[in-house]
């Protein structure tokens, strides 16, 4: 039996001009994230990642936290996340303004909350994306590659939020509602783990922040 650990980005730049770049907070996560690994003796037979740049930075975090200098990663693009604003723009056509205050950060998740259902039920097609059906099976492909090539093995996986929350609600079987609250609850760096066989996977925890653990890291916990 292997070990699958999912890993969300760090803290990405949610409301800047470019998304796709930790924060200094992100970096930070991601380090220390190798860092509680490196203390437990924690290593990887295998890392896979999406191709996205906060995937890629959120990998090299955790890797200099372990004191890792190698390369051999997979990209992966069917780990990619959906565009959010592809998303918003089929349910709010009109310009969104920047979520700068809570109240635009609040009024924007729920415009995704909602353009998610629309796009996962089919009901709407977002510019440039797949739909849902081909987005998950390219979050599928990842788990089966992994059950087929690495069995027995420790894997890790650095993804986003959309990917994570729907690998989740494949392997038990939810409603596409439930993967949607899934991702709207997953936090910056959290890990959720999967143990898999030749067959299947199976969640044995998920959204876990065990490398934040204490009062030294409580304003390092974040969603976007």
């Amino acid at each position: 039996m292997g070990t699958l650990y999912l890993v969300r980005h760090g803290q990405a730049s949610f409301g800047a001009d470019d998304y796709d770049n930790l924060s200094e907070l992100g970096h930070r996560q991601s380090r220390r994230l190798g860092e509680y690994w490196r203390e437990r003796g924690m290593t990887f037979d295998a890392v896979i990642t999406g191709t996205l740049k906060r995937h890629r930075q959120t990998w090299e975090g955790i890797a200099e936290g372990l004191g890792l200098t190698r390369d051999d990663v997979l990209p992966w693009p069917g780990l990619n996340e959906y565009d959010s604003e592809a998303v918003i723009a089929q349910i709010h056509p009109g310009p969104l303004a920047k979520p700068k205050t809570a109240e635009l950060k609040r009024h924007h998740i729920r415009l995704l909350r909602e353009g998610l259902g629309a796009w996962m039920s089919g009901r709407t097609e977002p510019a440039g994306m797949p739909r849902y059906v081909d987005f998950l099976a390219g979050v599928t492909s990842a788990l089966d590659h992994v059950r087929d090539k690495h069995h027995g093995a420790r894997v890790l996986v650095v993804s986003s939020g959309g990917p994570i929350s729907s690998a989740v609600g494949h392997v038990l079987g939810t409603s596409p509602e439930t993967s949607i609250e899934l991702n709207m609850r997953l936090r910056n760096s959290s890990v959720t783990e999967f143990v898999f066989t030749p067959k299947r996977h199976s969640v044995m925890t998920y959204n876990t922040l065990p490398h934040l653990d204490g009062p030294a890291y409580a304003g390092w916990v974040t969603y976007t």
